[in-house]
């Protein structure tokens, strides 16, 4: 269990809010060792209207857990073994509807490595629609955008069969990657952004971290990620509005985590079983505190400080949020039938493995959600509209019994999606019976779907 220390906590007893500053080194101030009272100050001199309250006991997640013995035991006697992390945000209104956050965490260390698989495609989407906003040439998330070939592993991409105008754009890739987590759609956006460009704008954000590396095409391998494909952008006449042309990322970017491995061995390229951890020193990584707090930033811009936010339009913004909230089956482009995708295909939490019609007019979640190796996580705000209950809950958990990766037997369903329905009915309930001085008002998650 861990309990995330804040840069100023308040004297003991006092409620009040407190800011929060995240800067690039993202360094954690633990209270025994703050002697200077400036140091308490500068940050309430440079964050004076961005608050968020004392992160509470960090025992309340683990009780809730024991409280429901039979399905949390093997978990909570194991941790290691799941690499289990979870963290709880409460959210409480001000008498302005102004959100201010308290974390719970339990088994949260941003130097444990999980794979963080399809996470990445929260970042790299609002960083897409932020360098197109950047150009001030006229183009947006619909002008239609076409991904050539110009090297090993590059693919061209003229045309979209999903989409209403039979075109590529980023809003169609958006879509796609938040409807069904497609992988694909995220390979444009990489190869349209670059590692450079997603590496400098995160750290700029206070994501140092941050490490984004890799195209999700499996014929690509990590020197061919380094260099990206020339893309264009058009207008409804075929006229040409703007070239990117190809480009080779030059930083180097060392993995945060230094060499991290998992497992005990592994199947490669040739279905060879290697009988040795296998190294993710070149995979993706997001620790589970920054990509909720990413997800946060695009919730609640408004409680969230100007260097952190994405710069994105406010339509823009709720574009990604309702899409973050959209079932498959809601979508008319892309369209998918629910025998491929049923309504939880993306919703972990509360959900779980039912693969029933979801009835959402009271509740909803938005959330982005990533498999892989065995890993599986799930990062969410869920809002209940007819009692008036928000949070988020974000969470990682381990499932591969056999410890051999690629092998294609893990156990998602017997194991994983069990311990997240669970933990999000867990929540849940503690959340809904959770006195607030002032309800939500919930209309700016509101949607028509």
């Amino acid at each position: 269990m861990s309990r995330r220390i804040l840069p100023l906590p308040p004297p003991k007893g006092d409620k009040r809010s407190i800011p929060l500053w995240r800067g690039r080194s993202h360094r954690r101030w633990d209270r025994g060792r703050i002697d200077n009272y400036f140091f308490c100050l500068l940050p309430l001199l440079l964050l004076p209207f961005y608050t968020i309250a004392a992160s509470g006991d960090s025992l309340l997640i683990e009780h809730l857990l024991s409280k429901n013995g039979k399905e949390f035991k093997v978990f909570l006697d194991h941790p290691d073994k799941y690499k289990i992390q979870i963290l709880y945000t409460q959210i409480d209104r001000d008498k302005d509807n102004k959100p201010h956050f308290t974390e719970y965490s339990y088994g949260m260390d941003r130097h444990k490595y999980f794979y963080c698989a399809s996470l990445v495609k929260l970042p790299c989407s609002a960083l897409a629609l932020e360098k197109i906003n950047e150009l001030h040439i006229g183009l947006d998330k619909d002008t239609r955008m076409q991904t050539d070939s110009a090297g090993p592993c590059q693919k061209r991409t003229f045309t979209d069969t999903s989409a209403a105008t039979g075109y590529p754009s980023m809003a169609q890739y958006i879509r796609r990657m938040f409807l069904i987590s497609d992988n694909e759609a995220y390979s444009r956006c990489y190869e349209f952004l670059g590692q450079d460009y997603i590496h400098q704008h995160l750290l700029d954000k206070g994501y140092p971290d941050a490490y984004i590396m890799q195209r999700f095409d499996s014929n690509c391998n990590t020197a061919d990620n380094i260099t990206t494909n020339p893309v264009g952008f058009y207008d409804e006449n075929g006229k040409l509005l703007y070239h990117q042309p190809g480009a080779t990322n030059i930083n180097v970017f060392p993995n945060p985590l230094g060499e991290p491995k998992a497992g005990n061995a592994y199947i490669d390229n040739q279905n060879n079983k290697i009988e040795t951890p296998k190294d993710f020193t070149h995979s993706n990584f997001l620790a589970l505190e920054d990509i909720t707090h990413m997800l946060r930033s695009l919730l609640f811009p408004e409680a969230t400080p100007e260097q952190q936010r994405f710069d994105i339009s406010n339509d823009d913004r709720l574009f990604m949020i309702r899409y973050l909230g959209m079932l498959p089956r809601e979508s008319n482009h892309p369209r998918y039938k629910q025998k491929d995708f049923h309504d939880s295909y993306k919703k972990y939490l509360i959900y779980g493995n039912n693969k029933n019609t979801l009835h959402l007019d009271t509740l909803r979640i938005f959330n982005i959600v990533g498999q892989s190796y065995g890993f599986m996580t799930d990062v969410a705000y869920i809002c209940d509209y007819k009692n008036k209950v928000e949070f988020m809950l974000s969470a990682t958990i381990y499932a591969n019994e056999d410890e051999v990766i690629n092998d294609n037997k893990y156990d998602y369903t017997k194991v994983a999606l069990p311990w997240f329905s669970e933990l999000g009915k867990t929540i849940y309930r503690y959340d809904k019976k959770r006195k607030r001085i002032v309800k939500p008002d919930l209309k700016g998650f509101r949607f028509s779907y």
